[in-house]
């Protein structure tokens, strides 16, 4: 259950740091309203989604303890590092600006479905060609051993994943709008980039230490 908790503490963090998936969503929201932006939700979701079953796929052909399995535990603690260092070096970097409030509002609905699959196409490409989802489930598959690295228990890891992206992405379309909620979330971004980089690289550090004292 402790690694369990770490993981997934480690992976919800990571959303928080603003990043392409983001900034699309932000777009969408404004132009139109959060219904259509939640097309955007959905395709992130899936494109996370297919990185999850790639991530556990490939690492359920690994023997947990021969040198591959290890090398690839490695390379993840290293990839973890670094994207720990990053959020922590450039926290606060990152600006957020509202577009004028109430555009798109009146979106008639003949054409409101069409826009929520355009959303829902434009998501799957951008959560699908952000090559930073790919090592981070990669490096977070990589983090299972024993009988975290069971079917059944990828199968958990991989549901709370996609729930949680799908969920956090269904609340930033929702409260993106809000101007209180931005400035908000923007005075905080910072410390929530901090938080999330410590904990990526406490979670690298108890793994390369667990693989030290094996």
């Amino acid at each position: 259950m402790q690694t369990f908790l770490m993981i997934a503490a480690a992976h919800f963090l990571a959303l928080l740091s603003p990043g392409p998936d983001f900034f699309l969503l932000a777009r969408t929201s404004l132009a139109t309203n959060w219904r259509i932006a939640s097309g955007a939700c959905l395709g992130i979701a899936v494109a996370n989604g297919v990185f999850i079953v790639a991530a556990f796929a490939g690492t359920a052909v690994l023997t947990p303890g021969s040198a591959l399995f290890v090398a690839l535990q490695l390379a993840g603690c290293g990839y973890l590092l670094y994207l720990g260092a990053l959020f922590i070096r450039h926290a606060g970097a990152t600006a957020l600006t509202a577009a004028p409030a109430g555009q798109g509002q009146g979106v008639q609905p003949a054409s409101a479905a069409s826009l929520w699959w355009r959303a829902a196409a434009m998501g799957f490409v951008s959560g699908i060609l952000n090559p930073k989802n790919a090592l981070f489930y990669a490096s977070l598959a990589a983090m299972l051993s024993g009988p975290y690295a069971s079917a059944g228990w990828k199968a958990v890891y991989g549901a709370w994943m996609f729930g949680m992206v799908l969920l956090w992405d269904l609340l930033v379309a929702m409260l993106i709008g809000n101007q209180a909620v931005l400035r908000r979330f923007a005075r905080a971004l910072p410390w929530l980039e901090r938080i999330s980089g410590a904990m990526l690289i406490a979670l690298a550090l108890g793994v390369l230490a667990a693989l030290w004292w094996r």
